[in-house]
């Protein structure tokens, strides 16, 4: 018993440092965070980084598929160069990009100036410009070439009815295919814009509006001096969009003319479908889908750019 009492008492752990505690903190922290990207982006590395890779190294290869990949440099790169199809595509891709962004935005912008009022069934109007985004794109393409229908169409009646004698040809022309194909993109797409237009409207302070009316400021002055500076970001976030969407149609396009009359609607997009999927020259279609993704990343970067440097003023 003396010895149990004598003897020296047994020394405590030493608790953790603060510095230790932060550390320990930080890196549980980390855990969390990577559990919870992980899946997501295993599933992007998967399905979208990996055949991104294998393009990018297609590109500079010969493949159909079937036999052996062959090593050929830039020889598809320069077959790009001297093949008139894919010339042809890139300026109708740049024709429909060209009509199809700003009408879309003017569309969306006046539908969201519309009905961000209070009348009655404002909520009813919303969706039904809404609507027709989440409709069957194949429906709404099969119901847009009966409207332009050229003999029996409404939309050619509507211009014999209003004195046009000899009305468009629409989807059987070549002259007016393009325009055809872009009324029907905007009509199918402005609602969906219209929703961030909406929501950008109603983030503007109404202090701003009352303000500038106290001043003096017309309608269309404060228009100018508030709606537009308050719907900046929401601005640049649809010009993004609708130029990434507009450098890739492919569907609309597929169903509504698949390309003709002759080459008069033929995209990048469909271009590389025909060269890969059709006719299995897959490196060939690598090398434009990487023109087409160099081409989407220069406007996107631009736009960047411009943001930025009118932001800082």
């Amino acid at each position: 018993m003396a010895d149990l009492l004598t003897a020296a008492p047994a020394t405590a752990k030493p608790a953790p440092s603060p510095r230790a505690r932060d550390r320990r903190r930080a890196r549980r922290n980390t855990l969390i965070g990577w559990s919870f990207i992980l899946p997501n982006f295993l599933g992007f590395a998967v399905l979208t980084l990996v055949p991104v890779i294998a393009a990018f190294t297609l590109s500079f290869m010969e493949w159909d598929s079937y036999n052996p990949p062959e090593w050929v440099g830039l020889d598809n790169f320069q077959r790009l160069l001297d093949d008139e199809s894919t010339k042809i595509a890139l300026r109708n891709t740049a024709f429909y990009a060209l009509g199809h962004v700003p009408l879309t935005m003017l569309a969306a912008l006046g539908l969201a100036l519309l009905l961000n009022r209070r009348i009655a069934g404002v909520g009813f109007f919303r969706a039904a410009a809404f609507f027709p985004y989440i409709t069957s794109l194949v429906a709404v393409a099969i119901v847009w070439n009966m409207l332009f229908n050229p003999e029996f169409g409404p939309v050619n009646q509507f211009l014999q009815f209003i004195g046009v004698d000899d009305p468009p040809g629409w989807t059987t022309s070549t002259t007016w295919a393009m325009p055809a194909v872009i009324l029907t993109s905007v009509w199918r797409d402005m609602g969906y814009y219209m929703v961030l237009f909406l929501a950008g409207l109603q983030a503007i302070p109404h202090e701003q509006y009352e303000a500038a009316t106290v001043d003096g400021a017309s309608t269309w002055q404060r228009f100018r001096a508030v709606t537009l500076p308050g719907l900046r970001p929401v601005t640049f976030l649809v010009l993004i969009l609708l130029t990434v969407q507009s450098f890739k149609v492919f569907d609309l396009i597929v169903v509504m003319t698949d390309g003709g009359p002759g080459r008069a609607t033929l995209v990048l997009s469909q271009q590389i479908y025909r060269r890969g999927i059709i006719e299995g020259e897959f490196g060939y279609a690598s090398a434009i889908s990487l023109v087409l993704f160099m081409l989407v990343l220069v406007f996107t970067l631009a736009q960047f750019w411009f943001n930025n440097r009118r932001e800082r003023r």
